[in-house]
């Protein structure tokens, strides 16, 4: 029997989730449910309308992912991204949380991210916390306390220097400086 889930390389956001929800209903594909990375559909699809999908999707830059440890990957991206995106991050290692999240052994997880993204899953992880931490910059409605709390740096002190590492800037800086430089979660 087909898996009657989709996995889906660049959604990263509501606004992804809501495209592909349009994409699907327009399309008269039954689904349960769109989440960050995948699609839960309620029976499987026939080949012909599998291809339409593929086409509709490509035309807003989303692509299904067919390769099994390609979609190991996207679903570590999303949980890494539906956690910093989240109202606060868990207590739990970032290791621990996708061992249990995805069910394999950390040393996979980390072995196969590794190997397609040339990065490690924390370097990734960092870089999409910096983004977020741009995002709440932009939006100005918090100071630098309240946003290192909500994305779980221990300090103040170190999201700075975090900051200043990878942007050249510090919070402060950043929040006053014209024309902004952030990046899309799906270039990250």
């Amino acid at each position: 029997m087909q898996d009657l889930r989709i996995h889906i390389k660049n959604i990263v956001c509501q606004r992804c989730i809501m495209t592909v929800s349009e994409i699907l209903e327009r399309l008269d594909i039954p689904f349960d449910e769109v989440l960050l990375g995948e699609v839960i559909l309620k029976k499987p699809l026939k080949i012909d309308k599998l291809k339409i999908l593929e086409k509709e999707f490509d035309k807003v830059g989303f692509e299904i992912i067919m390769d099994r440890d390609l979609r190991l990957v996207n679903s570590i991206k999303s949980t890494i991204i539906e956690e910093v995106y989240s109202d606060k991050l868990s207590n739990m290692k970032l290791s621990t949380l996708l061992a249990s999240k995805l069910n394999f052994d950390y040393s996979h997880i980390t072995h196969q991210f590794s190997e397609s993204e040339g990065q490690s899953i924390q370097k990734y992880y960092n870089a999409v916390r910096i983004e977020r931490a741009k995002e709440l910059l932009d939006y100005d409605e918090l100071g630098i306390a309240e946003i290192a709390d909500l994305l779980g740096y221990s300090t103040p002190a170190y999201l700075s220097t975090s900051f200043k590492n990878a942007t050249g800037l510090t919070p402060s800086e950043y929040r006053q400086m014209e024309g902004k430089n952030r990046k899309n979660l799906d270039s990250v």
